[in-house]
């Protein structure tokens, strides 16, 4: 059991003690939380075993500066919200892509905050979400809606496969398309079992893809595999790309750094190197699939 530390959590986030839960406050630790913890599984391709266990989590990102998923991302978030006084509920949730059927599959960790009133949330009742990756900066008062946050637009709607649930539409540029979530509690045994799967089995996107994403007011730093991404608002309108293939030991791991503050100081190098040999393998792979046969 890992005893969380509060002020090393919001030392981490860069930010001091928010004393009294507010809505300002709330808002404030999420936007920090997204810049300055990402989303990653380097873990999984580094070879060492995670639990979802919040307190280990949040050690994690205390202690080692990393981040994880959303089973670590938001279990770590939620203990922290908690220890500083809010009323936090966990949500078995269902991220979805493409032609994926919607429901709450268990693959994703959903927040609520309750107990927040405002008048754009007049029940006081706030989706809160940090472990989407490319999605929110910000927490969404939890009522049907479209939701601009920099250039990317939300939505949120009941959902049609959750009795009493909810939907969340990501933007049409986002890695995924959009989760649903069920009403009810959750709690970390909810999750245990998805987590073995999705870090183990051959089958996980996570085990087949290295993935780190970083979310700013502006736009969203993306690393998968041996490609960095930069998407953000075009000065003239719309959304502009920047798109860079890391082809060197030494600039992937800047980029780990530099972008997302990574530095892996704790990873020995021969771990770092076998690493970046595995990133090779399976960018190798991918770019294989797309070439066209003359």
């Amino acid at each position: 059991m890992h005893r969380l530390d509060v002020p090393g959590y919001l030392a981490r986030l860069g930010l001091p003690d928010p004393g009294r839960p507010s809505v300002a406050a709330l808002f404030d630790l999420h936007r920090a939380h997204v810049e300055r913890v990402p989303y990653e599984n380097l873990e999984i391709h580094l070879g060492v075993s995670t639990t979802v266990d919040p307190g280990e989590s949040a050690d994690r990102i205390v202690r080692r500066g990393r981040g994880g998923y959303c089973f670590h991302l938001n279990g770590a978030f939620a203990a922290l919200l908690c220890a500083l006084g809010y009323r936090v509920r966990w949500h078995v949730g269902g991220v979805v892509s493409g032609d994926e059927p919607p429901g709450a599959s268990g693959n994703h960790l959903a927040l609520t905050v309750h107990g927040l009133a405002t008048p754009d949330c007049p029940d006081g009742v706030w989706f809160v979400d940090v472990g989407l990756g490319d999605a929110l900066h910000e927490p969404l008062p939890l009522r049907p809606g479209v939701f601009r946050q920099g250039p990317f637009t939300y939505a949120l709607a009941r959902s049609s496969a959750v009795p009493f649930g909810w939907r969340f539409d990501h933007d049409p540029s986002g890695s995924f398309t959009g989760m649903d979530f069920a009403p009810g509690a959750a709690s970390p045994d909810d999750f245990a079992a998805m987590h073995v799967e999705l870090s183990t089995s051959p089958d996980s996107p996570f085990v087949r893809t290295l993935a780190v994403q970083r979310r700013d007011a502006t736009g969203v730093d993306t690393l998968r595999g041996r490609v960095l991404t930069r998407l953000e608002g075009a000065p003239e309108g719309g959304l502009a790309r920047r798109e860079e293939e890391l082809t060197s030991y030494a600039s992937w791991f800047a980029a780990l750094g530099d972008v997302f503050g990574l530095t892996l100081d704790d990873v020995p190098v021969a771990r770092r190197r076998a690493l970046w040999e595995r990133v090779c393998r399976a960018h190798e792979a991918w770019a294989a699939t797309r070439q066209v046969p003359a």
